[in-house]
């Protein structure tokens, strides 16, 4: 019990853990609360008050961000250009998600101030510009993970086949590595779209299925990507204390 205290603590005094906890608070609270919105006909006092509740918490991570610039800076920086990526395909994908992710900032931290009424401006179109980002971003990260995907699996019918080859066992342990890593990328993939649906749906209305979503799909989509980041940032935390 003290252990899953403590585990729970350390968790939430990362500013990665705590995001990953209030984005899954977040979405769970939206999917909850659009469940009960629709079935009482929006007169569900818990139902109002759940949405409410994650309405504050997607404010709370709107304004965490208004820090993260730097880190995205010092993460594009250290990628640079991706020499020391082998495969030219994710080489320049990866850069591109980069420059995405660093554009998505500063439009989102503009329409926030705008809402805030601290900068004269329509907020409108930059929220709309950090939707494009942010959908781009994910789009690239889906074709570069299923990049990924397909480099691992040639590279594991290579290590079986060596392994058969050679009669050496430590080809069937690399290859149960690259399953892992596959399996990883599948996760990616599904987060990633389960993203990419919230984000067309928050585009202006006419694109796609833009402003068709319900308050519970929102949230169901929005918890799925959560709980994915979840188990995977449980998973690389264990395997680092390995």
């Amino acid at each position: 019990m003290q252990t899953s205290f403590e585990s729970v603590v350390n968790l939430l005094e990362s500013y990665r853990g705590r995001d990953k906890v209030i984005r899954t608070l977040c979405y769970g609270s939206q999917l909850v609360g659009g469940v009960l919105a629709q079935k009482t006909g929006d007169s569900s006092q818990l139902g109002k008050s759940l949405l409410l509740f994650s309405a504050q918490l997607s404010h709370c991570r709107t304004v965490l961000r208004l820090f993260d610039d730097l880190s995205m800076v010092a993460y594009s920086q250290s990628y640079g250009l991706g020499a020391t990526e082998q495969d030219k395909v994710i080489r320049w994908i990866s850069v591109l998600i980069n420059v995405a992710d660093q554009l998505y900032y500063p439009c989102e931290h503009i329409a926030w101030a705008a809402d805030a009424e601290l900068i004269k401006v329509k907020s409108d179109k930059w929220w709309t510009l950090s939707c494009v980002f942010w959908g781009l971003s994910l789009l690239l990260g889906t074709l570069r993970s299923f990049r990924m995907i397909l480099t691992l699996k040639r590279k594991a019918r290579k290590c079986r086949q060596a392994g058969q080859d050679n009669h050496r066992e430590d080809g069937v342990a690399i290859t149960f590595d690259i399953q892992g890593q596959i399996w990883e990328e599948v996760l990616n993939v599904l987060s990633s779209l389960a993203d990419l649906s919230n984000a067309i749906h928050w585009m202006p209305p006419g694109f796609l299925w833009a402003g068709q979503f319900p308050h519970w799909l929102v949230g169901l989509m929005g918890t799925f990507s959560s709980l994915i980041g979840m188990l995977q940032m449980c998973s690389s935390d264990q395997n680092a204390s390995v």
